[in-house]
């Protein structure tokens, strides 16, 4: 008991100063004002930025239902698909479900193409052969 009847006056005295700190009002004089010159009225040009342009591509089977779309954005490039349940399986059911994420093109090469070779590359001059001795 010792311990907590000295503690007791100090915390007491600390809450009486917070009490009377925080009760104290701010001066009655207005806050000092610096003044901000003035500045010239030039016009000011907003310009909105290029919307991107967006290209969707839709692949129809025979009867005119959308079996794939492939949409480029920008440099993107994603394919979506139809969600076609597995069996008997409805949407929600476990087998079946709700939504069917895009698949995004990720890297494209072109492997089937040859390389068109510069003259330089190649080494060889803008000159014709000469002509062939018999």
């Amino acid at each position: 008991m010792m311990r907590t009847t000295t503690l007791l006056p100090a915390l007491l005295l600390t809450l009486f100063a917070h009490t009377a700190f925080a009760q104290s009002t701010p001066s009655q004089a207005p806050p000092k004002l610096e003044k901000i010159e003035e500045m010239a009225d030039d016009p000011i040009t907003v310009t909105a930025k290029p919307a991107q342009e967006r290209q969707i591509t839709e692949k129809r089977d025979n009867s005119g239902q959308v079996v794939e779309a492939t949409v480029k954005s920008g440099p993107s490039t994603y394919k979506v698909k139809p969600n076609h349940p597995v069996g008997t399986a409805l949407p929600g059911d476990a087998m079946g479900s709700a939504n069917r994420g895009p698949q995004w093109t990720v890297m494209e090469f072109d492997i089937g193409k040859k390389k068109k070779k510069t003259t330089e590359e190649d080494g060889s001059t803008d000159t014709a052969a000469p002509p062939a001795v018999k």
